[in-house]
């Protein structure tokens, strides 16, 4: 009973230890888990970082910044009144986005989804590129080796249409001209589909062979989005894929030091921004050999990239390379079709093992219900009748020493001051009574990663963004808005506190009474589909207890 003790002491020490970090993190004070992982700052200020908030002060990268690029030496900057260009800002319109490319640089410089409502302002759609004063959040492409078209150059854009009305897919097709090298952007749209066909042709009309090297970089603030819920964490940085090194992910912070881990070279895979639901992917065609990015770029201001040589170009001669942009929701099949490793941007850590195999029946489970409020809950209820043996041991050992409590109670008050003597006592009790002290503790520890990993994959899916469950619950992502679910949480905490043995020491009895209103101020902030789901684990526990309580209390061992 002392080890339960300690167990519990310990459970709630760090309860209140995690309660007062996410306190912290809430009011911008540096986080004693999670040290700088989403830097709140302001967007990136000064000349540069003016610049770049209006899409023309971002730097092309200097081929020398990334060891072994053949067009190091011939690398130079923006041109000086590059930054004074100004440009046209052409909307394109699809059934799935709404994307606006500047004519200077030809960069992607907002992008709305048109099928995603913003976590803020629920009667809005969700922008994820934006280039405005407190977001920065962009696409860009160019030629680095030369004098040649970059992402600050003035682009002429060739007449097409704008808005995909029956067809198919539309393109946008730029045009640019500088030292005789002609760099020819076409942005390709799909019906349904999140992923852009970004092709480069570069045409040497120079008159002597050129060697440039193509550049594909994201570039953000490292801020974290806005709306982003108390009490839960999630990530908000770059990540970078190679088939050798796999999936290698890093907060800003780490580009901020100069310290993301990650592959500078490679001939596959493909580079990304993750946040929480959405990504966006550069991924270059395969077979390509590249340098890969990272950089700070301004205060608060990174970039993550791919340097990709074209080889050597002869006058009159073209070579073009292709690439896909996917920027969207985190959907696994959509990920999974698009590249390979794309799907671990949805990353559930070290429980990915049992993770994917529940997100799976979760979605099998869905296919059949079609509300993913009934779905958490058919599920909780099949995970609940797998490890029914676990916790059916777990509950006959509580029931059990719930019984003797009193005979407990009784050593502790008749040994209180020899604590030897008290441990013989209670040793002894437990061998006459045939209980195992920890017997209550073994099956929950097993069962925990599992738990765990439905915790992740429910917080992770943005399948539950927006998705209603019934009357009041219009959003499983979005906290309750009339707080019944974390009410209903502290009720079932509460009832199960009073099933569970009572602890012989008072000053432990009133801790354990308090431990669910501790709890529900957390569950006040979490999504409610969250919440949903401990709830159904509670009530079902509740059940499962109760049961075993009555049929221990009912028979011989209460004679």
């Amino acid at each position: 009973m002392d080890i339960k003790r300690t167990v519990l002491w310990v459970v709630f020490s760090v309860s209140l230890l995690f309660l007062w970090d996410q306190w912290q993190r809430h009011n911008g004070q540096p986080s004693l888990f999670f040290p700088s992982a989403n830097p709140t700052a302001p967007a990136a200020t000064g000349p540069a970082g003016a610049a770049a908030s209006a899409g023309a002060g971002t730097a092309v990268p200097q081929a020398s910044a990334v060891a072994g690029t053949p067009a190091a030496a011939s690398a130079s900057a923006v041109p000086a009144n590059a930054a004074e260009a100004k440009g046209e800002i052409i909307t394109v319109t699809t059934d799935v986005f709404k994307a606006d490319i500047d004519t200077v640089g030809g960069e992607l410089k907002r992008l709305e989804l048109l099928k995603h409502k913003d976590t803020v302002d629920p009667t809005k759609n969700l922008v994820l590129f934006d280039s405005s004063a407190t977001r920065t959040y962009l696409a860009e492409t160019g030629l680095i080796g030369g004098p040649f078209p970059n992402h600050k150059s003035p682009f002429t854009a060739l007449p097409g249409a704008r808005t995909l009305d029956n067809g198919k897919q539309l393109q946008l097709v730029l045009e640019s001209t500088e030292g005789g090298v002609k760099l020819t952007k076409t942005y390709t749209f799909k019906r349904g589909d999140y992923s852009i066909d970004v092709k480069h042709t570069v045409t040497n009309d120079s008159g002597a062979p050129i060697s440039p090297s193509l550049y594909l970089q994201l570039v953000r603030d490292g801020n974290a989005p806005e709306g982003e819920q108390r009490f839960v964490h999630t990530f908000t940085g770059a990540s970078v894929y190679t088939e050798g090194s796999k999936f290698q992910k890093f907060a800003f912070d780490k580009i901020e030091g100069g310290k993301a881990d990650h592959a500078t070279k490679a001939d596959d895979g493909w580079f990304a921004l993750i946040q929480h639901y959405f990504v966006s992917a550069f991924i270059p065609q395969d077979k390509a050999p590249r340098e890969i990015f990272t950089k700070k770029i301004a205060t608060n201001l990174y970039a993550v990239g791919n340097i990709l040589p074209l080889g050597t170009i002869a006058p009159g001669a073209s070579v073009s390379m292709d690439a896909r942009l996917y920027s969207g929701p985190e959907v696994q099949a959509d990920l999974e079709a698009i590249a390979p490793g794309l799907e671990l941007v949805k990353d559930y850590g070290w429980l990915t093992i049992i993770a994917k195999p529940i997100f799976w029946l979760m979605t099998q489970i869905h296919k059949v219900l079609g509300n993913w409020g009934w779905t958490i809950i058919a599920l909780t209820v099949l995970i609940k009748l797998a490890f029914f043996p676990l916790s059916a041991a777990s509950y006959r050992s509580m029931a059990k020493m719930k019984l003797v409590t009193p005979k407990m109670t009784a050593i502790r008050e008749r040994f209180k001051s020899d604590p030897q003597k008290m441990n013989q006592a209670m040793m002894e009790l437990y061998k006459t009574e045939k209980i195992n002290p920890l017997g209550g503790c073994l099956p929950i520890v097993v069962q925990i990663p599992v738990f765990i990993s439905l915790y992740w994959v429910l917080l992770a899916s943005v399948e539950i963004r927006n998705a209603p469950w019934l009357g009041w619950i219009h959003d499983l992502a979005a906290p309750d808005p009339f707080y019944i679910l974390p009410v209903v949480m502290a009720i079932s905490m509460f009832i199960q506190t009073k099933l569970n043995p009572t602890p012989p020491d008072p000053m432990q009895a009133k801790v354990m009474m308090f431990m669910p209103l501790i709890f529900s101020v957390m569950f006040f902030f979490f999504p409610s589909g969250l919440v949903l789901y401990w709830v159904t684990n509670n009530v079902l526990s509740i059940a499962q207890q109760w049961v075993i309580t009555r049929k221990i209390g009912t028979g011989p061992a209460k004679a």
